[in-house]
């Protein structure tokens, strides 16, 4: 199947073929006809699958061409709203569309001068468009068509009373589109308030193109996980590799050591002022930086081209999270490599990861030969 064959438009379509993207996935394929049909859906699909296109293609192709904001798109982090905004940017442009990104960080004033125009698409985090709306910047009174983004993250952050009230302030007779690795039952209780008789759509954890990505487990003693690591790093040689820390202190030591080793490398953690998240991940995605050290929760939603190594420094708490970060690579039918460092205080959180995965991961062994990476980096924007 093509993403003509969905009905989307032909110069979209040649937009989705420039960028390599030829083929819909299979959330595009069974999200795009319902979403077009204007129902309520509730989208259970992990991360990695397409489901940004699934949602934006067929909201897009139905919003005016008039001076009104039609269009609602909620994400959780900056990040994961700034990966939409850009993807968005682009199909209007072809559409003749306007979109506007908000969220925090950013100047407000800014922002509000940019309203004035009134963009027929918002994208944004819940508390700066909720910011908006209470200085009278922003009407969502026209906004008939609503995604809520990772919805299963928002409430992880506290956000879901925020969207409660944002959805208050759009249309009654609106679409909403709910989008959740997970469907706990909050999410479910927001669904049953806000949603008209949705249609679920659930996409097979298979899906997630786990088999792209070769998985290891390192065991290693704390006090040899800093040496390992450099070992394992001047060894594979990785083109662009993402570090997880599960503390932000862990996060700046680990960069300042790798640092001092004359890597290239720079950290991401939600300490950081947006001008300098924005700074290392331009210098990341334009391969001046090896390796980037994050938190779960800075590098959400990333979905940066040519990611050949993410390496769990510290263990991930459980297997959502641990197919987030792994997630980062192994995109759009390419090869990566997932290496996980575990202590023997961390064996039992591994064990529950694999049972959540349902595969036991194999250990490396000290010894390795080089391991090479084809260093071409495909287009992956989407």
């Amino acid at each position: 199947m093509k993403f003509n064959d969905l009905k989307i438009n032909s110069e979209v379509c040649e937009l989705l073929k420039r960028k390599g993207i030829i083929e819909p996935t299979t959330v595009q394929e069974k999200v795009i006809p319902a979403a077009r049909s204007g129902k309520d859906l509730i989208v259970r699909s992990k991360t990695g699958t397409g489901k940004t296109l699934a949602f934006l293609l067929p909201t897009l192709e139905r919003t005016k061409k008039i001076s009104v904001a039609q269009v609602l798109v909620i994400a959780p982090t900056r990040e994961l709203a700034t990966q939409i905004s850009k993807v968005a940017a682009e199909i209007c442009k072809v559409l003749e569309l306007d979109s506007i990104l908000i969220s925090g960080g950013k100047d407000i004033f800014a922002e509000k001068n940019k309203l004035r125009r009134t963009p027929q698409i918002i994208i944004g985090t819940p508390g700066r468009i909720l910011d908006h709306l209470r200085r009278g910047t922003i009407q969502l009174d026209g906004v008939n068509k609503i995604v809520i983004d990772e919805a299963d993250e928002l409430l992880k952050l506290g956000f879901i009373e925020d969207v409660e009230n944002l959805l208050c302030e759009t249309s009654t007779d609106r679409q909403l589109i709910l989008c959740s690795a997970t469907i706990p039952p909050r999410i479910r209780q927001l669904a049953a308030e806000f949603m008209k008789k949705p249609q679920e759509i659930f996409i097979d954890k298979k899906v997630v193109t786990l088999e792209n990505i070769n998985q290891v487990v390192v065991k290693v003693n704390p006090d040899k996980k800093f040496s390992r690591l450099v070992e394992i790093l001047e060894s594979e040689s990785p083109y662009l590799a993402i570090i997880f820390c599960a503390r932000k202190e862990s996060v700046s030591h680990l960069a300042l050591e790798l640092a001092k080793k004359k890597f290239a490398v720079d950290e991401l953690h939600g300490d950081l002022t947006q001008q300098q998240r924005n700074f290392a991940l331009k210098k990341f995605r334009e391969a001046e930086l090896q390796i980037l050290v994050a938190t779960d929760i800075a590098a959400r939603g990333l979905d940066i081209e040519g990611v050949t190594h993410v390496i769990s420094y510290d263990v991930p708490r459980d297997a959502e999270t641990y197919i987030h970060r792994i997630g980062r690579t192994g995109r759009a039918g390419e090869k990566g490599t997932a290496i996980t460092f575990v202590t023997p205080n961390e064996v039992e959180k591994l064990s529950r990861i694999e049972r959540g995965i349902k595969k036991q991961i194999s250990v490396r062994r000290p010894t390795q030969k080089k391991f090479s990476q084809k260093k071409n980096r495909s287009q992956k924007n989407f």
